[in-house]
């Protein structure tokens, strides 16, 4: 017996799920341990790449785009406003990333 098929609209929605669970485990367990919170953004990251799902925006912005590792503000990151900017400073390999504020 074969399984049933599953399609890749329910693919994606059950990969969102995961990746934002992961998230979760990895903002309650980065003060214990912070290796595991960045492994958990490692498998969110393989997941979403795996089903070709883009990470939401508010979850996007939680690791670093260079080193992928788990972002906590005050601790492993720096955040400031400038010339219209928000400007997140990854505290764990030096590079930092802008992200333009949109006036209303």
């Amino acid at each position: 017996m074969s399984k049933p098929l599953i399609s890749k609209k329910e693919q994606k929605d059950i990969a969102l799920q995961r990746i934002k669970i992961l998230f979760k485990e990895a903002e309650k367990r980065f003060s214990s341990d912070s290796k595991l919170a960045h492994r958990y953004v490692t498998l969110a990251r393989n997941l979403a790449m795996k089903v070709k799902l883009k990470i939401p925006l508010e979850l996007k912005r939680r690791f670093c785009k260079h080193c992928y590792k788990y972002l906590q503000p005050g601790v492993n990151s720096r955040v400031r406003t400038r010339n219209g900017k928000v400007i997140i400073s990854c505290l764990e390999c030096k590079k930092f990333m802008r992200i333009l504020i949109r006036s209303q």
